[in-house]
């Protein structure tokens, strides 16, 4: 249990981390894209963070799920809108 635990930690860092760099980017360029990462980054460390205060960490839990179902639709939806603004340039 507590070497899981130091390990959903070290990921949920590693996310935060991510999304706070693609967000910096983001504020640089205000690419879209850089946006949708760092939104779907913060979202994933964020949940790592509530899966490390369930009871049973190992388990699969269908919050957690949704949660990086809706990261991916983020990064999905920050790609379409990125490649349908290129098409219309």
């Amino acid at each position: 249990m507590h070497l899981e635990g130091f390990l959903l930690g070290i990921i949920c860092t590693c996310s935060v981390l991510a999304g706070l760099f693609f967000l910096k980017f983001w504020r640089r360029t205000r690419d879209g894209l850089f946006l949708a990462f760092g939104i779907a980054f913060l979202a994933e460390g964020v949940n790592r963070a509530v899966i490390l205060d369930l009871p049973e960490p190992s388990q699969g839990h269908p919050f957690t799920y949704i949660v990086r179902l809706l990261a991916s639709l983020i990064i999905l939806a920050g790609i379409l809108h990125k490649n349908y603004l290129s098409a219309r340039r």
